[in-house]
C-alpha cells in the first residue's frame, strides 16, 4: 500500500482567524500588503515533519505555490507538493475535484476549517480509507489533530490479524 497522504489546508488551520489577538503560541507576520497578518505556529513545523514520517504531504489551500515561498519557511520545513486550488475567492466544496484527482487511490487525510458537506459525500464514497479532520478556525491546529492523523496512518500499515 502506498503511504497515506495529508492534505493540508492554511487558513483557519495553521494560521487561525476570527479572534482579535492570535492564540497561544502564534506570531503575526505581515506576508500579504494591504491584508491581515497571518498567524504562525512555529511547532507547527516539528509537527508537520514528524507527520512526514508516515505520511505524504501536501498543501490542500487557497495559498497555491505561496504555501512554500512564504510560510514554509516561517515553519522551518521543505516546501511540499502543491495541490493547485482554483483561483480564489471559491468555494469550499470546489476543492473537492482536484483534492480528488490527487488523491487518486491513496488512503488521504485532509485537515481543513471548512469540510463541506460534499467533502463528506466524497470521503464516504471513496474506496481508500479517508479520514476527515475539521480545525477549529479560531484556534487553529492542535497537537491532538497531528496525533490522531499519525495514529490512523500507523494503523493502516499494521497487518490485520488472521482469524
Amino acid at each position: 500500500m502506498n503511504r497515506p497522504l495529508l492534505l493540508l489546508d492554511i487558513d483557519g488551520v495553521l494560521n487561525p482567524y476570527g479572534t482579535p489577538r492570535p492564540p497561544a503560541g502564534y506570531t503575526e507576520h505581515h506576508l500579504f500588503p494591504g491584508e491581515e497578518p497571518v498567524r504562525v505556529n512555529p511547532a507547527h513545523g516539528a509537527w508537520i515533519t514528524e507527520a512526514g514520517a508516515v505520511l505524504d504531504i501536501a498543501w490542500a489551500t487557497s495559498w497555491n505555490d505561496e504555501a512554500n515561498q512564504l510560510l514554509a519557511p516561517l515553519l522551518g520545513i521543505a516546501p511540499l507538493p502543491v495541490i493547485t486550488m482554483p483561483p480564489a475567492p471559491f468555494h469550499p466544496s470546489d476543492k473537492i475535484p482536484v483534492i480528488a484527482a490527487y488523491a487518486q487511490r491513496r488512503p488521504a487525510a485532509w485537515i481543513d476549517d471548512l469540510h463541506t458537506p460534499q467533502a463528506y459525500s466524497w470521503a464516504a464514497a471513496r474506496s481508500s480509507p479517508t479520514l476527515l479532520i475539521t480545525v477549529e478556525p479560531t484556534s487553529g491546529l492542535t497537537r491532538n489533530s497531528i496525533d490522531q492523523v499519525m495514529t490512523w496512518a500507523k494503523a493502516l500499515r499494521r497487518p490485520l490479524a488472521s482469524p
